[in-house]
């Protein structure tokens, strides 16, 4: 997530320069074609200002699309993280004194979970946009991903007594397991007249809410933008940055008639098309890279930041001398 103002002009310039310089040479070649005597080449404006309407439209729809799955997944960690508290001190005052080492035990257990699944959510998929060179070339120096510099099973020990940790690291979904030994915690403590019915209840409501988030954001993560919306933008993009500068030749070509320019203004068709398809296609690109919203992105929600933050208000209720520290951002991006 960019915590600043805006992005800089040097980041944009940066991210996108790639994509830049291939709209100039693509704006170059007509016009260097009908320069040289090859007027054939212009195409009538007309077509090609329809096919930018109807993009303008597609594009419009596909960041609306874009914005929606971004802030779906902002609201769900947001309830983890109301639900986390929730069943942190409703836990705490259910146990009591008596029971203070299952009460931390249970508190690690959930820093775990939370470990967990930011680690699956982290995780790569084909249809993801990370393995863009903009999006490498644009990470390089800027930031780094936790989830890609460190490994699942060294975190998980810091929380887990041996037998647990030895335990979860077999399973497969690693964060379902560990909310499932929450429930049968909660099952024992039952049994054995620890807690009554309406405690039982009550701490089961919050392992439910957990599973609830846990799935809401699995389903962001697993399920894409549809491919076939993508595809249309992505190929309707393609013509219409190849057509707009042939489209535009004769209307730059007869701008300068009748001044000391004539002849010349046809060259402005250059810089101007790529201006217009460098709008059309950044567009595109910005929606993209918010459609994913746990890909390791610099527009990612900060999964990372919002999983220290729960981690240090229930040590803190646990009266623990020693706090780890906020996540800060770098370079004004945060994960």
């Amino acid at each position: 997530m960019h915590t600043g103002r805006r992005y800089t002009p040097y980041e944009f310039f940066r991210w996108t320069l790639r994509d830049t310089l291939w709209l100039l040479l693509i704006a170059t070649v007509p016009t260097v074609l009908y320069a040289c005597g090859l007027s054939f080449v212009a195409l009538p404006w007309q077509p090609v200002a329809i096919l930018g309407t109807a993009l303008a439209f597609i594009v419009g729809f596909k960041n609306n699309a874009s914005y929606g799955r971004i802030w779906e997944a902002r609201q769900i960690y947001g309830g983890i993280i109301n639900d986390s508290r929730s069943f942190a001190y409703t836990l705490r005052d259910t146990l009591g004194g008596k029971h203070a080492e299952t009460v931390k035990r249970m508190f690690y257990r959930h820093f775990a979970w939370l470990t967990a699944l930011r680690f699956q959510l982290r995780e790569p998929r084909s249809w993801e946009n990370m393995q863009r060179h903009s999006n490498q070339d644009f990470r390089v120096g800027h930031y780094t991903v936790p989830e890609w510099n460190g490994k699942l099973d060294d975190e998980l020990k810091e929380y887990l007594p041996e037998e647990e940790w030895r335990y979860i690291l077999s399973k497969k979904n690693r964060a379902t397991q560990l909310v499932a030994l929450q429930s049968e915690t909660l099952a024992a403590l039952r049994r054995d007249g620890e807690i009554n019915d309406f405690q039982w209840t009550a701490l089961q409501r919050g392992i439910a809410a957990f599973t609830d988030g846990q799935g809401k954001a699995e389903r962001i993560k697993n399920f894409p933008y549809p491919r076939n919306f993508a595809s249309i933008t992505t190929y309707l993009l393609f013509i219409f940055i190849i057509l707009l500068p042939f489209g535009l030749l004769r209307e730059y070509s007869r701008l300068g008639d009748g001044t000391f320019l004539q002849g010349y203004t046809v060259w402005f068709n250059i810089p101007f098309s790529a201006i217009a398809a460098w709008a059309f296609h950044v567009l595109d690109t910005v929606g993209e890279s918010a459609v994913n919203p746990f890909e390791g992105s610099a527009n990612d929600i900060p999964i990372t930041q919002i999983s220290r933050t729960i981690e240090i208000d229930m040590r803190d209720m646990l009266d623990e001398p020693s706090l780890p520290e906020p996540i800060t951002p770098r370079n004004n991006i945060v994960l």
